[in-house]
């Protein structure tokens, strides 16, 4: 089996390390992250998973706090030594452990390590000390691959650094940002890693192998759940005789625990997505809608959510009857359909020979109300799930702000309207509602639904890939 690769990241204090390895590793727990310099003391590991080994091993190091002061030591040592040869031994004398104890925590890592990456700010200014910096990672004899970190900021001195880096000698540089990476930034990472440790490029390539396969199997697991909640949301149905419906009272009560219960399961889908891609449920803002404090959900029946989805349903994108033979009165979001007392009843038997239609016209005989979520509700509902899914995609587990709710919606109105559609089937089988009963066994057609409904996901998320990218 071929040992994990050894990787000490090191850098000034507060340029990122700790953050751009809690994106590398997706841990968002590791470590401490925060404005203050020197956040990070000692020399913490951490592994890199592939297929269950240690594919990568990361050195999480203190920052280097006096590297001019300590170029100038170690330039009063013997001339005669190499520069490892003499930060060897500055390692064994008594400043290691005294004025510069966190510079030599970096120097005794580096010295054991396969490369380093390094980890740079790019936002500082181009002073002094970082090419004393510079100089001291150099004297460790070791493949160092400059990260400019925060490349997205509006501050960023990227063109400052690369000059800097070029006068060293360091001309392959990745463009990074631990807070809100882009598309294909790790990937490239490691490839660039590989010109540099060309021995160890087979093995850098299965990291690679891996980690885009890890992307697309999230990608696919999250496809699944949104596609869970439509079909889960589309099947919803309570049911109310015309006597209890004319008791506003009760009415208002019904609806109400039907509004409670889709935004239940919303909000089940968007902790399990946080889950699904390392976040923790405190770590998403409130949207501009009413919403609970602190989670990433909003009122899916709010008057200003129905009305933009009402608009997108007007303009030839309709998907067609929300609910039933009849849906002759809408309640904030809940389609209700409401049959007169015909008289008589028609049993169960009729009811099953004849499918969903006999069920409707039994529920209308018997004087039924049924009460069921309209698609403009649904269309919410997706281009919520949507939204969330695609903030988490371009977020870095470095971020200490919380996940901002996007205003609009990420998919186009036409996607948003074609897994609505896709989901209509469910609006037939009440049954299929998780919940409902303690043993509850999914039904073989409804697992079929949800995967097709998934790949309509998958179509609309891919979509929004291709329209961001060609933007």
């Amino acid at each position: 089996m071929t040992e994990a690769l050894r990787i000490a990241v090191v850098g000034h204090t507060n340029a990122g390390k700790t953050s751009l390895l809690r994106t590398l590793t997706r841990r968002v727990n590791f470590g401490e992250v925060s404005e203050r310099p020197g956040t990070t003391r000692h020399v913490e590991s951490i592994d890199l998973q592939v297929d269950g080994r240690a594919a990568v091993r990361f050195l999480d190091t203190p920052g280097l706090e006096d590297a001019v002061a300590l170029r100038e030591h170690l330039d009063a040592e013997d001339r005669s030594l190499t520069p490892p040869e003499r930060v060897r031994r500055f390692l064994q004398g008594p400043e290691a452990h005294g004025v510069f104890e966190q510079e030599a925590k970096v120097l005794r890592a580096l010295l054991e390590v396969d490369a380093a990456f390094l980890v740079i700010d790019a936002r500082e200014p181009v002073l002094p000390k970082f090419r004393a910096e510079i100089e001291l990672l150099n004297a460790c004899a070791r493949p160092v691959l400059p990260v400019l970190n925060f490349v997205c900021s509006a501050a960023s001195r990227e063109a400052e650094w690369k000059t800097l880096l070029s006068a060293y000698g360091l001309h392959v540089v990745v463009r990074f940002d631990a807070a809100a990476p882009f598309v294909g930034a790790e990937r490239e990472l490691y490839r660039d890693l590989a010109t540099l440790l060309r021995d160890r490029r087979r093995q850098l390539d299965e990291v690679v192998a891996f980690l885009e396969a890890e992307f697309a199997e999230r990608r696919r697991a999250a496809s699944l759940r949104i596609a869970e909640l439509l079909v889960d949301a589309a099947a919803m149905r309570r049911s109310a005789t015309a006597a209890e419906f004319a008791d506003e009272a009760h009415r208002r009560r019904l609806i109400a625990a039907l509004q409670k219960a889709v935004f239940d399961k919303a909000q089940r889908s968007a902790d399990d997505l946080l889950a699904l891609y390392g976040f923790r449920d405190g770590d998403a803002d409130e949207a501009p809608l009413p919403l609970v404090e602190g989670r990433w959900t909003m009122d899916f029946f709010h008057p200003e959510a129905l009305k933009d989805a009402g608009l997108l349903l007007g303009k030839g994108v309709a998907v067609g009857a929300a609910v039933g033979v009849v849906a002759d009165l809408a309640l904030a979001g809940l389609s209700l359909g409401a049959g007169a007392a015909l008289g008589g009843a028609i049993g169960g038997a009729v009811s099953q020979g004849w499918g969903p239609l006999g069920r409707k016209l039994v529920n209308k005989l018997r004087d039924l109300h049924e009460l069921t979520v309209e698609d403009r509700v649904l269309i919410v509902l997706a281009g919520w799930q949507l939204q969330l899914l695609r903030a988490l995609e371009q977020r870095g587990h470095a971020a200490i702000d919380r996940i901002a709710a996007p205003a609009g919606s990420a998919a186009a109105p036409r996607a948003l309207a074609d897994l609505v559609r896709a989901a209509q089937p469910a609006r037939s089988h009440a049954d299929w509602e998780t919940g409902l009963r303690l043993r509850w066994r999914e039904p073989p057609q409804r697992q079929a639904l949800v995967s097709q409904v998934a790949g309509r996901v998958a179509a609309a998320i891919e979509a929004v890939d291709a329209a961001a990218t060609a933007a």
